[in-house]
C-alpha cells in the first residue's frame, strides 16, 4: 500500500527526486505497458466494426454505441481519477484500473450481445481513466526535471507504437480468430503487466486531506453532458433525444453545471478536486489548449482517411492500417532524441515545429486523396505526420507537467488528459457533421456510416475523394489553434540550460 504524507516537520523527499531504492526506468516501461494496451484497445476496435455488426446482428447506431459507450467511460471520470492517485495512491490506482480493463476485456470476448458488449465496454472505459493519469502523474513523480523529457519520449512513442499495432493487429485477429480476440488479446497483456506494475512501480506518498465530492459531482455530470451532447448530437440531427430532453439543452446544461464546478472550485479553499491555482502556470494551461487540438486533430484525421482507403482504393482493413505505418515508424525512431531536445532545448522551439509539420502534412494529404494517386504519394504526408507527432505528444506532456507541485502530479495528469480526451471527442462530432456537408456538396446524399458496408460505384470514386479530402482540412486548421498555444510556451523554470 501506498505510504501515508510524513508529519510536517519531518524530511520530505525533494520534488521529482526518484526514492533512493527505486529505479525509474523498470518502473516506466512497466507503466508504458498498461498504457500501451489502452491505445490498441482504442485503435483496434473500429476494424472489427462490420464482424461485429454481422456477428451480433447489429446496426450501425449500436455498434457507434459501442465506441460511444467506452469514450464516455474514459472521459467523464478522468478527472476524479487523477484526483484519486494523489489520495490513494497512483500505483494502487494504476493495478485497480488494470485489473478492471483486463476482466471487462474478458466480458467484451465472452458476451453474445450487443448490448451486452456495450455495458462491458463502459467498465473498460472506467478501466482506461483509472489508468491513463496515473502514468504520468508516476512519471512526474518518480523522474527528475532534468531526465523528465526523455521519460515521457518513451511514453509517447508508446502512443506511436499502438497506433501502429492497433489496426494492423485487429485485422489480422478479426480475419483469423474472430473479432471476440480483440478484446481476448488484452488478457495476457493485462496480467503481465499487473505482475510488473506490483514488482517494479514504487509506491509513492499520498495526501491525507478532504475529497471535493461536490466537485466530484458537479464536474461528473457536466462532462456526461457535454460529453455524450458532442458526441451523439450527430446521431440525433442536433435534435431531441427523447421528451423533452434535446441536444442543445444537453450541451447547454452540461455548460452551466460545468460553470458552477469552476465557480465552486474557485470558493473551495479546503482541497478542490482541480487547483485553479495549477493554471496559473502558463506552460500548464497552453499545453492543454495545444494536447486538447492534436487530441481533436488525430481523432478527426481517422474518419476521412480509412473512409477514402477502402471505399475509394478499395483496401482491405488491414491494408488501411499498413498506410499508418510511416507515421508511427518516424513517431518511433524520433521519439529517444526529441526527449534528449526536450531536457535541453526551449519547448517553443520543439513543439511549434511539430505542429506546424503535423498541420502541413495533413494539408498536403488532402491535396493527394484522389481516386488515381499512387500509394507512395499518400505515404509521404504519413511521415511528416510522424514527424510531427514527435515533436508535440512527449514535449508537450513533459512541459505541461514541469513546473507543477509534486503533490498535485496527479491532479494535473487527470486535468490535461481531460482536456485531450474532450479535444478528441469534437474531433469525432466535428468531422461527421464536416464529412456530411462536403458529401452532400458533391451530390452524395448519404452518410459516412452508411457508405461503410459496402463498396462505391467507380464514377462516384471523384466526388467522394474530393469530400474527404475536403474535410481533412479541419484538422489542420485546428492543428493551427495548437501551433499558436506552443508559440507561447515559456521556458520552464526547471529546464537544463
Amino acid at each position: 500500500m501506498a505510504q501515508t504524507m510524513k508529519p510536517p516537520g519531518d524530511p520530505v523527499p525533494r520534488a521529482g527526486t526518484t526514492p533512493p531504492d527505486v529505479s525509474p526506468w523498470p518502473a516506466l516501461f512497466a507503466l508504458c505497458l498498461g498504457f500501451f494496451m489502452i491505445l490498441v484497445d482504442s485503435t483496434i476496435v473500429s476494424v472489427a466494426t462490420p464482424a461485429i455488426i454481422a456477428d451480433l446482428q447489429a446496426d450501425v447506431n449500436d455498434v457507434v454505441w459501442v465506441t460511444s459507450a467506452y469514450l464516455l467511460a474514459y472521459a467523464v471520470p478522468v478527472l476524479i481519477t487523477g484526483r484519486l492517485g494523489d489520495r490513494f495512491g497512483p500505483k494502487n490506482l494504476y493495478l485497480l484500473g488494470l485489473t478492471v480493463f483486463t476482466l471487462s476485456s474478458l466480458w467484451c470476448g465472452l458476451t453474445g450481445t450487443i448490448e451486452g458488449l456495450i455495458v462491458a465496454r463502459i467498465f473498460q472505459g472506467l478501466g482506461a481513466a483509472m489508468i491513463t493519469p496515473q502514468t504520468m502523474a508516476i512519471i512526474t513523480r518518480i523522474f527528475p526535471s532534468e531526465r523528465r523529457g526523455q521519460a515521457m519520449a518513451l511514453w509517447g512513442a508508446t502512443a506511436g507504437v499502438a497506433t501502429l499495432v492497433g489496426p494492423i493487429l485487429g485485422g489480422l485477429l478479426v480475419d483469423t480468430l474472430g473479432w471476440e480476440w480483440i478484446f481476448f488479446i488484452n488478457i495476457p497483456v493485462g496480467i503481465v503487466g499487473f505482475v510488473l506494475a506490483w514488482r517494479l512501480v514504487p509506491s509513492l506518498p499520498t495526501n491525507n486531506h478532504r475529497f471535493d465530492w461536490l466537485g466530484v459531482a458537479l464536474s461528473g455530470v457536466a462532462m456526461f453532458m457535454l460529453v455524450f451532447g458532442i458526441q451523439e448530437g450527430h446521431q440525433f440531427d442536433w435534435g431531441t433525444i427523447t421528451g423533452p430532453i434535446s441536444v442543445p439543452a444537453l450541451i447547454i446544461g452540461g455548460i452551466v453545471i460545468f460553470a458552477l464546478f469552476i465557480l465552486w472550485q474557485a470558493r473551495n479553499t479546503r482541497e478542490p478536486l482541480v487547483p485553479l491555482s495549477l493554471f496559473r502556470d502558463r506552460n500548464f494551461s497552453l499545453a492543454n489548449v495545444a494536447i486538447s487540438s492534436m487530441g481533436c486533430a488525430i481523432t478527426a484525421l481517422a474518419f476521412p482517411l480509412m473512409l477514402y482507403a477502402q471505399l475509394v482504393r478499395g483496401l482491405s482493413p488491414t491494408g488501411s492500417a499498413l498506410l499508418l505505418v510511416p507515421m508511427a515508424l518516424m513517431s518511433i525512431l524520433l521519439a529517444p532524441w526529441v526527449g534528449k531536445l526536450t531536457d535541453a532545448v526551449h519547448p517553443r522551439i520543439i513543439t511549434s515545429f511539430g505542429f506546424a509539420a503535423a498541420s502541413g502534412s495533413m494539408v498536403w494529404l488532402s491535396r493527394v486523396m484522389t481516386p488515381d494517386s499512387a500509394t507512395w504519394e499518400i505515404l509521404l504526408p504519413m511521415a511528416l505526420l510522424g514527424i510531427g507527432n514527435a515533436f508535440v505528444w512527449a514535449p508537450t506532456s513533459a512541459t505541461a507537467t514541469r513546473n507543477l507541485p509534486m503533490h498535485q502530479a496527479g491532479a494535473g495528469a487527470g486535468i490535461y488528459n481531460a482536456t485531450r480526451q474532450v479535444g478528441a471527442v469534437l474531433g469525432s462530432a466535428a468531422i461527421a457533421v464536416l464529412m456530411d456537408s462536403r458529401l452532400a456538396a458533391q451530390g452524395l446524399m448519404f452518410s459516412p456510416s452508411e457508405a461503410g458496408g459496402g463498396n462505391l460505384p467507380e464514377q462516384v470514386f471523384a466526388p467522394f475523394s474530393t469530400a474527404m479530402s475536403q474535410a481533412m482540412l479541419l484538422p489542420a486548421a485546428v492543428l493551427v489553434i495548437g501551433l499558436l498555444a506552443a508559440l507561447a510556451f515559456a521556458r520552464p523554470r526547471h529546464q537544463m540550460r
